[in-house]
């Protein structure tokens, strides 16, 4: 079991679909629970004072938290009554009977019913489900028989019998429910023919049925027979609107362990899934070190032995993502599509989501690995020649070109250093022009750490495109910094990074924690920039109302707000105030100004 607390545990499960376990100190399954939303469902143990006295004893026992991940909730529900069964937990009490979901069989006979069922029986014949409710199940069948006439008796219709007239049509053939076969009214394969359709909108596959309704409909309402028509258009919306069965169990798929992996450059995760019976009754995700530059097939291979140890697996058949090298009794599937790919994403879905986690939980407990995993990552993602432990970004502020200003945030491994955020005046440039302000204030910024000793950064930011990154290099040209420092530009409308000399530009998926990076320094200097800029325009507007007053220049100005802190607080001043601050003929055209004339006269 984890030695991560169950706080840390609770904090980083995901807002996802799913069935979580709990597990005693002797990682004994306490309990099986499903919920639509995992984190906020496990949290409600721990924060809500829980209203049954057998809930408290179970919350007091748990050490340990698991969980799958599922697509829906339907599928979770499905799933907790798979687990619940396999596992048998002492908290759970109302799945623990033999009662089991509906399924839909096609029986193995001559003609074949269809009904709907509550038991598996291995004599061939064909099971669909299970279903979450037995109301689905009806409509289905009732969708069926409505298009399909079959017959519902349980004869023996076998040829000879037939043959022998041993049986006669019943009420089911002269209500048009049926056609007959019990005296020879229909062929085998016609009515095969007519099982084969059934076994398509079982599946969800309704589109000849739904061509059908509509043509049906159609016909229907040109006779005027509206009431038939409207019976029709109700079937297509129940058509249209029925759920596919869920991925979570196939009948057809038994005995198999399904294996996925994720990698990034530190670790693997291989997930486990097993199943028994078409059902999922075991998920395990291994986490794994890399020690040199391992593949994924060399690692997967690895796990799954190391895995089917563990849990004495005796299955026969690996789903995978890919082909590997396994014993030669093995039967290796790496599926493309269809039931057996939904699970394997499943079991990727699922590593993808304990990857995240362990992430969320190593940021907590050990922050140093968590660093050193997003440089290793930052400088593959960017090709840098060393890891970005120090980087710099800077952004241009100016409005219709008044009050030009920059700012250069500094972020040392991966987290802003704030004391060495620095702003600049924009000096040698007139008019808003953004190429010839990054120049400046990139030639400036350096030109200085070299002049003082400083040391300089892995990773230069450009806030802009190729414009601001060609201007930000003639500066590192200068300086003789080309190819010392990397530098790279990012574009705000599709988040386009532009290397230097490269006209293509590189797009990091949106989920990248590299590209994450980049956007916070990037707004992280927008934002300072602009605060700057704002500032700036304030003081010159309230110096501008200072000076305005006649015999107030720059200095006084100043040396008044220095004293006040604000315009407010001087209009408010009296007059002795002022008087102590710029002498008594300034604060009486200050006063005289902000104060109507009886207040001068007093």
């Amino acid at each position: 079991m984890s030695q991560v607390s169950i706080e840390i545990q609770l904090s980083t499960l995901p807002d996802s679909p799913g069935v979580y376990q709990f597990y005693d100190t002797d990682e004994k399954i306490l309990y099986v629970g499903k919920a639509k939303n995992l984190k906020k469902r496990v949290t409600s143990y721990f924060t809500k004072t829980q209203e049954y006295g057998k809930t408290r004893v179970m919350v007091k026992k748990i050490r340990g938290i698991r969980h799958i991940v599922v697509a829906t909730e339907s599928d979770a529900l499905l799933l907790e009554n798979n687990l619940i069964k396999k596992y048998r937990p002492r908290y759970n009490v109302l799945l623990k009977d033999d009662k089991s979901y509906p399924w839909i069989c096609i029986k193995n006979e001559r003609f074949p019913r269809i009904f709907p069922t509550r038991k598996l029986i291995k004599d061939g014949s064909e099971y669909y489900g299970p279903y979450t409710s037995m109301k689905t199940v009806r409509t289905l069948l009732d969708l069926v028989k409505s298009v399909y006439p079959l017959r519902t008796c349980n004869y023996d219709l076998s040829q000879e019998k037939i043959d022998a007239g041993k049986y006669k049509v019943c009420l089911e053939y002269h209500l048009g429910n049926c056609k007959g076969p019990c005296e020879d009214m229909q062929n085998v394969e016609d009515y095969h023919a007519q099982i084969e359709d059934i076994r398509e909108i079982i599946k969800g596959n309704f589109k000849a049925s739904l061509q059908y309704f509509k043509h049906r409909m159609k016909a229907l309402a040109v006779d005027t027979h509206f009431e038939e028509a409207q019976l029709m258009k109700e079937k297509i919306e129940v058509l249209e609107n029925y759920q596919v069965k869920s991925t979570i169990v196939n009948p057809k798929i038994n005995n198999v362990d399904v294996f996925s992996i994720i990698s990034d450059e530190s670790h693997a995760y291989v997930n486990f899934l097993q199943l028994s019976h078409g059902s999922i009754i075991r998920s395990h995700t291994l986490e794994i070190k890399k020690k040199l530059d391992e593949s994924d097939v060399d690692l997967l291979q690895l796990a799954i032995v190391e895995i089917r140890q563990r849990f004495d697996s005796r299955s026969t058949e690996l789903y995978l993502p890919f082909e590997v090298t396994v014993e030669p009794h093995l039967k290796i599937s790496v599926p493309k599509l269809g039931d057996k790919k939904k699970i394997v994403d499943l079991s990727e879905r699922n590593a993808k989501f304990f990857r995240q986690e362990r992430f969320k939980q190593i940021k907590i407990i050990d922050p140093d690995r968590h660093t050193n995993r997003i440089m290793a990552q930052m400088q593959k993602d960017l090709r840098l020649s060393a890891e970005p432990r120090h980087i710099e970004c800077f952004d241009n502020s100016n409005i219709q070109g008044s009050n030009p200003v920059a700012a250069c945030v500094v972020f040392r491994n991966g987290k802003p250093s704030k004391k060495e955020y620095r702003h600049y005046n924009i000096k040698t440039v007139e008019g808003p022009d953004d190429f010839a302000s990054m120049e400046e204030v990139v030639y400036r910024r350096y030109r200085r750490l070299l002049a003082e000793e400083e040391s300089l950064p892995q990773l230069i930011v450009i806030d802009g495109g190729k414009g601001q990154l060609s201007s930000a290099l003639k500066s590192l040209d200068i300086l003789g910094l080309r190819g010392t420092i990397a530098i790279i530009g990012i574009a705000k409308r599709l988040e386009e990074i532009y290397f230097p000399e490269d006209p293509i530009p590189l797009y990091l998926d949106k989920k990248s924690e590299s590209l994450k990076i980049v956007q916070q320094l990037r707004n992280e200097a927008h934002r300072f920039g602009i605060t700057f800029h704002r500032n700036k325009r304030s003081k010159v507007a309230i110096n501008s109302e200072l000076e305005s007053i006649d015999g107030v220049g720059e200095k006084t100005a100043q040396e008044l707000l220095k004293t006040f802190k604000s315009v407010r607080r001087i209009k408010e001043a009296s007059l002795e105030r002022l008087a102590e601050t710029v002498g008594v003929a300034k604060a009486k055209k200050i006063y005289g100004t902000f104060h109507s004339s009886r207040h001068l006269d007093r």
